[in-house]
């Protein structure tokens, strides 16, 4: 992978990030030193650099190699080498480049090789990750194919973080007073997102239907849409709230919203929006696609506040 000028990257990420929710997903593309090429959400990036002196710290969990100093904020930095396994020997500087993140509320650097360019491809050639060597497999959110066919596996960085930092502790949550036939939807394509958002609904005592990705949420509520007008019932007697992913393989939350709110049969049932992009511009897209409400990842309490009002008004 060829290094374009820093400085020259670093205006089109900034540029770039004030973009949200269009048809089409922005990648920045990374190598950690291998023939492996990686990509990461454009959202999710704050600035790239080369990387400055790190203090190590005692006791610094696994892939932490210590932090810095980044405007008056001390942030970790995180080799992304130590978490993904390949069959090459990184370069020996596998980490001479940093990728200054933030998402679900943390600031992070990623240590990597050097970084590329950002490609923009569009949602429905984002696809699931099949197939893969068990090592990887959940750290792999998507993979999408370059035009000289070469494959771009895009990290889920939140089961990097959580990795790190440790999984939040969900606390005691009110249950709330619901049908015992009815239900929500949610759709998450990361793993530990998934996990989270299934402790929350448990705790408040809400049965839930799920999927992976956008297009597998797509299809999943066509079927329970289908079946309601097929048996002669309102589907939002059922179905009383859909919880989606801002970005999602095959199609993001926001064309999935976009779907949910021109189809008739879902009329009268909430759309939340659920997400580690939290920036204006990605609260403004969801807004403008009709979502009922935007919930940044992830704090448990925020999230069963905002969906036991809406589920129990529903009932």
């Amino acid at each position: 992978m060829s290094k374009p000028p820093q400085a020259n990257l670093l205006d089109t990420v900034d540029a770039r990030t004030k973009l949200a929710g269009s048809n089409k997903m922005e990648i920045l593309l990374f190598s950690l030193g291998t023939r492996e090429i990686f990509g990461i959400n454009v959202f999710k990036v704050r600035e790239v650099s080369q990387t400055p002196k790190i203090t190590k710290t005692p006791n610094m969990p696994h892939g932490v190699e210590g932090v810095l100093s980044l405007r008056g904020n001390i942030i970790p930095v995180i080799s992304l080498a130590r978490f993904i396994a390949t069959n090459e020997e990184p370069a020996s500087d596998a980490t001479s480049t940093m990728i200054v993140t933030e998402f679900s509320k943390h600031t992070q650097a990623f240590l990597v090789h050097d970084v590329d360019r950002i490609i923009r491809v569009d949602w429905d050639k984002v696809r699931a990750p099949e197939n893969m060597l068990a090592g990887n497999q959940a750290l792999i959110t998507a993979i999408t194919e370059l035009p000289d066919g070469k494959l771009v596996s895009i990290l889920d960085v939140e089961q990097i973080l959580a990795t790190v930092i440790g999984e939040p502790i969900i606390p005691d949550l009110p249950t709330t007073t619901i049908h015992p036939e009815t239900f929500m939807f949610f759709v998450d394509d990361s793993m530990v997102a998934r996990k989270e958002i299934i402790s929350v609904l448990d705790k408040i005592g809400i049965k839930y239907h799920q999927a992976n990705n956008g297009k597998e949420a797509w299809d999943k509520l066509q079927n329970l849409a289908n079946r309601a007008v097929h048996d002669g019932e309102s589907l939002r007697d059922k179905l009383k709230l859909i919880l989606v992913d801002a970005e999602m393989p095959e199609m993001d939350g926001y064309v999935l919203t976009k779907h949910i709110k021109s189809d008739h049969r879902f009329k009268g049932i909430p759309v939340v929006m659920h997400s580690s992009l939290s920036s204006n511009a990605n609260r403004a897209m969801g807004a403008s696609v009709g979502v009922d409400a935007y919930v940044a990842k992830f704090d448990a309490l925020i999230l069963a506040d905002t969906l036991s009002p809406m589920l129990s008004s529903q009932s």
